[in-house]
């Protein structure tokens, strides 16, 4: 196991009903399969060694012994083989029947699980309570329904088991086991094909996955099996924490893989509140030695919500946060640095959204744009556009000859574009947007977006001051995606406006320019904002190590970017986000618009003298 990734697989086998030999052999080609690609974790579905519309032939003594058979020639089979497989047939124990899972290793059978809530109708004993154990291979195997079976080397690699509908009880096995330490279940399935139940389980398993910070595979009765009232579409699943990581088609019978991330899940339930039970659950032990390189592609933009229309979603969190406020102060005027560039444009989209939700006036929103030695026309420009065509009240203070006055006054030459010749310009705008505020009794939004806080990309009580912060939720990436959005529903002047602010390069333009083209951009000094969100997303939210992050995100940004790149910005990334967060100790107040905050209040919370040592190392 690798960076804690654990590749699992979901396989089919085209089968005979009750020709034990046969299906036998179709599973061993299976797992033969899965151990050439490398899969650690294998599961086949309910009663694969038999078939599941065996009816009432399941109570005859030739089948059971068949399957007996069966399963002893697949545990034979996996002597040199380092998969954990997971193997459904039918069991008599305590002169009673049971729809049960055989767990194998290494030639060995290491537990038999039985079917703890069976349907109406089925023939199964229910196994919920069952403790005992049954004679396999002149050995005794336990048998109960509360057994996890745990890695040898690795104490996070915990798999529990459910079969088929226990999915769907009131109270899961899966829920049961999950409190108990595992963080992988398998499911051996058998449902019927119709026009609703795959979309079922597939809601069910994204739900269930989330719920419990769990893996999750399924493996679905398919080919072969009798057709006399219902078909089986051998549909399986892998879903991980909401994500549905791996999908069959239906009739498409085969191996399907992905490969879960034990150490995130693990991170992710070690920040829940899970009563421990008291249980009389077993652990057995098995080892699994193979570690695979890591494959796994993510998603470049993780703070993007995939649903459609989301953004919509997203201003009104802002603009509610921002209404609040405003009604709290009773703020006569919204006031803000207007630059132009993308995080002031969708700072003023959220203050206008405010006005209409309080049926006031755009006019009631002052826009001030404050060229100075760095401004470029385009941005200049885009600025007066946006706040006339919105219907804002607009103010230009030119504040070069303030900014050369100061450092004039501080004895800085002005000719030395250092840190004090930059921060000078951001402070002189604080300057500015506080003092009209309180000219105009109004309230200063902050335009800064979390990609900025993490880097700490600001001017300590510069830019990374205001009233509120409306954008301190919502990362680089994001601002990108809702300004598109927002231009893309909107009318040909204002879309105009929108797109030309998106494609103009980020930039804080604060050394002298051409007046086109800034000299300075801002992706080209701290990184691509692409790659500063994806280590956010992973190496802070999700607890990812430095060597993980770096692995997964040259698996998904193959081709973008090289190794070098990634990690020359990784390296910026975790010096940055360390020593910068004395700033966001004394964040403005701000609203988060997803669970991710860096907020020194509800967000990520660290001391502002931590040290880098361990992750840079």
């Amino acid at each position: 196991m690798k960076f804690g990734f654990i590749k699992v697989g979901a396989f089919t086998p085209k089968i005979r009903v009750t020709d034990t030999e046969f299906n036998a052999n179709s599973i061993i080609e299976g797992i033969e399969l899965a151990n050439k690609n490398g899969v650690e974790v294998l599961v086949f579905p309910e009663l694969s060694i038999t078939g599941k519309t065996v009816g009432d032939l399941f109570f005859n003594d030739l089948v059971l012994d068949g399957a007996l058979l069966g399963l002893e020639k697949i545990a034979k089979s996996t002597t040199d083989v380092e998969t954990l497989v997971f193997v459904g047939l039918p069991i008599k124990n305590n002169g009673k029947v049971f729809s049960a899972c055989a767990v194998i290793s290494k030639g060995e059978i290491l537990a038999i699980i039985p079917k703890s809530h069976v349907e109406r109708g089925d023939c199964f004993s229910s196994g919920e309570n069952c403790l005992s154990t049954v004679k396999i291979m002149d050995r005794e195997i336990p048998f109960a329904n509360k057994i996890i079976l745990a890695d040898k080397v690795n104490k996070k690699f915990k798999v529990g088991v459910e079969i088929g509908s226990d999915i769907f009880a009131p109270i899961t096995p899966s829920q049961i086991l999950s409190q108990l330490g595992a963080n992988l279940i398998v499911n051996l399935a058998s449902f019927t094909c119709n026009l609703r139940e795959e979309k079922e389980i597939y809601e069910t398993v994204k739900n269930l996955s989330k719920r419990l910070s769990i893996g999750y595979v399924i493996a679905n009765s398919g080919d072969g099996e009798s057709t006399t009232d219902a078909v089986y579409s051998g549909y399986n699943l892998i879903g991980e924490n909401e994500e549905i990581l791996a999908e069959s088609l239906p009739f498409d019978n085969g191996l399907i893989t992905a490969e879960i991330d034990l150490d995130n899940l693990d991170f992710l339930k070690s920040q829940k509140l899970i009563s421990q039970l008291d249980s009389d659950c077993i652990e057995v032990e098995f080892s699994i030695n193979r570690e695979n390189d890591v494959k796994r592609v993510y998603d470049k933009y993780p703070f993007i919500p995939k649903e459609k229309g989301s953004y919509k979603r997203i201003l009104e969190i802002q603009a509610e946060g921002l209404k609040k406020r405003v009604i709290h102060t009773n703020a006569k005027k919204l006031v803000l640095g207007l630059s132009g560039g993308l995080d002031s444009t969708l700072a003023l989209l959220v203050c206008d959204l405010v006005m209409k939700k309080l049926g006031r006036s755009s006019k009631d929103i002052l826009a001030i744009t404050m060229p100075c030695f760095g401004t470029t026309s385009r941005t200049l420009e885009n600025s007066i556009k946006l706040a006339k065509t919105l219907g804002v009240s607009l103010k230009k203070i030119n504040i070069t000859k303030s900014v050369v006055r100061h450092l004039k006054d501080i004895g800085h030459s002005g000719e030395k574009y250092d840190a004090a010749y930059e921060n000078a310009q951001a402070r002189e705008r604080t300057q500015v947007l506080m003092d009209i505020a309180n000219m105009e009794g109004g309230l200063v939004v902050g335009t800064g977006d979390m990609s900025e806080l993490a880097l700490g990309w600001a001017t300590y009580n510069g830019d990374h001051m205001s009233m509120y912060g409306v954008n301190a939720g919502v990362t680089k990436t994001l601002v990108k995606h809702l300004v598109r959005e927002y231009a893309l529903n909107s009318k040909l002047k204002l879309r105009t406006i929108l797109l030309d602010v998106l494609d103009t390069p980020v930039s804080p333009e604060l050394i002298p320019t051409d007046q086109n083209d800034s000299k300075q951009k801002t992706e080209d000094i701290v990184g691509p904002y692409a790659l500063h969100d994806f280590f956010l997303y992973h190496l802070v939210f999700n607890g990812a190590s430095v060597e993980k992050t770096f692995a997964i995100a040259k698996n998904t940004f193959d081709g973008e970017f090289d190794e070098q790149t990634i990690k020359k910005w990784l390296e910026v990334f975790v010096r940055r986000f360390f020593s910068q967060q004395f700033k966001r100790s004394c964040l403005p107040d701000g609203v988060a618009v997803d669970k991710y905050s860096l907020s020194p209040r509800t967000g990520f919370k660290m001391p502002s003298d931590v040290q880098n040592a361990l992750w840079r190392k």
